[in-house]
């Protein structure tokens, strides 16, 4: 079964950005952050689609199916 994950963690490294400044830019807490960071909660496509856009990345490009 395929397993959706992300690059929530690099990309934050890279603007050196904290996930609370991140979960505030996209409307969210930061425990729902931390959720999806660690690939324990799937978002919303509205909430893939808010991240990708906050990091300027096309949505493939934050989020992935593993297999």
């Amino acid at each position: 079964m395929e397993k959706l994950k992300n690059r929530l963690r690099v990309l934050r490294a890279e603007k050196d950005i904290s996930q609370e400044v991140l979960a505030k830019a996209v409307g969210v807490s930061r425990q729902t952050v931390v959720a999806i960071e660690g690939d324990d909660y799937s978002p919303s496509v509205t909430l893939a689609l808010r991240i990708a856009a906050y990091f300027g990345k096309r949505l493939e490009e934050v989020f992935y199916l593993e297999k």
